[in-house]
């Protein structure tokens, strides 16, 4: 008798708890617009702060409808490790300092320097 009261059953599979008296979390749905007028909804928590920008799953960038336009702000880009090289040596610097080092590790290697 108790294995008829498991058969057809997939153990581990599925929850056997019910989802009477859960309440889900209170949330709201934003409409984002593209340029081109491509409309974006998503859900947002009900505490959440919403971005006055949100980024389409076409890659486009939508604008928050009834909200304000982003200030733009002219802050410097992020500078590589690249650019502050080249602020210090010029490239001619770096590719000689480059065939020293080269040099050296051959060197070690036990290999013959390259002409």
């Amino acid at each position: 008798m108790s294995d008829r009261s498991l058969r057809g059953m997939r153990l581990g599979a599925q929850s056997m708890e019910t989802e009477s008296g859960v309440e889900p979390a209170p949330r709201q749905r934003v409409e984002y617009r593209c340029a081109d007028g491509e409309q974006v909804f998503v859900t947002f928590s009900s505490e959440a702060e919403i971005p006055p920008v949100w980024v389409s799953k076409t890659g486009k960038e939508a604008l928050l409808v009834d909200g304000e336009r982003p200030i733009d702000t002219n802050e410097k880009a992020v500078r590589t490790h690249w650019d502050m090289l080249l602020e210090r040596r010029s490239l001619p610097e770096l590719e000689q300092i480059l065939e020293d080092r080269l040099n050296i590790l051959r060197e070690r290697r036990g290999e013959r320097r390259s002409a």
